[in-house]
């Protein structure tokens, strides 16, 4: 396993008075998304002990974020999106949901694309047997669940890329819903340009329904989510700290307060 470390994410350095960190997950009928979440986080105070971590749900799942938010009353917190992309959740809904709290706010960017998801998809792709050196025939498909936003599929086709670097084979990104390919028209695609060696490769953060359609649509190997990967615990940690500290990290993020 491949871990990429990013400056300051893990550190346990004293947290006294620091910003809440609120994981907003998107929510999911399926049990093992919550489940999977609350482990995620768990990783995540390990990493950074004393850091305050609360979850809150877009919909589907309580705690909802709304509630969450309240229940911080005026303190400062700091939404970090277990998305994978930018889009209209983390455009408009997450932002409208803080500005809505009583607590002093600033949404971080979104998980990807980055390379500590490339880390956690390579592993993926390794424990369902993708191969160490890959046949010449290899392909992945790298399947998300998409989203009308140009933006977003601009995200994904980043993620895509890094990953056919990194393995040395054709990535071809595909969508669960709302955008096109669909994985198994992407499946086809690779297949008639002579990958008869198709890997799906599960872009989501945790097992759900659009997960378990597009693994299904796999005629080789298919890659779990990547759910409690490591990386993903760092990944959470960078992009508190870029909205934390907005010099350091890149981002200049404005604390934001509810209207009154």
């Amino acid at each position: 396993m491949t871990v990429m470390t990013v400056t300051g994410s893990t550190s346990t350095r004293a947290t006294g008075g620091a910003p809440a960190l609120v994981a907003v997950a998107h929510g999911s009928r399926d049990p093992r998304a919550l489940s999977t979440v609350s482990a995620l986080l768990d990783r995540v105070r390990a990493l950074r002990p004393g850091l305050p971590v609360h979850l809150g749900h877009i919909e589907l799942n309580e705690p909802l974020l709304p509630d969450t938010l309240a229940a911080l009353g005026d303190g400062p917190a700091v939404l970090v999106p277990l998305l994978l992309s930018r889009g209209h959740h983390v455009k408009r809904d997450i932002p409208a949901m803080a500005a809505a709290s009583p607590a002093r706010t600033r949404v971080a960017a979104p998980l990807g694309p980055h390379p500590l998801l490339v880390d956690a998809l390579h592993d993926r792709l390794l424990e369902a047997g993708w191969p160490t050196r890959a046949p010449r025939d290899a392909a992945v498909v790298l399947a998300a669940a998409g989203s009308r936003d140009p933006d977003s599929r601009t995200d994904t086709t980043r993620t895509a890329s890094l990953l056919a670097a990194r393995l040395g084979v054709p990535v071809l990104p595909a969508y669960a819903s709302a955008a096109s390919p669909t994985v198994p028209d992407a499946v086809r695609t690779l297949m008639s340009r002579g990958h008869r060696r198709v890997a799906v490769a599960s872009y989501f953060t945790a097992p759900g329904r659009f997960a378990t359609e597009s693994t299904a649509a796999a005629p080789w190997t298919a890659a779990s989510p990547l759910g409690t990967h490591p990386a993903m615990a760092h990944l959470l940690l960078h992009r508190y700290d870029e909205a934390v500290n907005p010099i350091t990290g890149g981002a200049s993020i404005r604390w934001a307060t509810a209207t009154p």
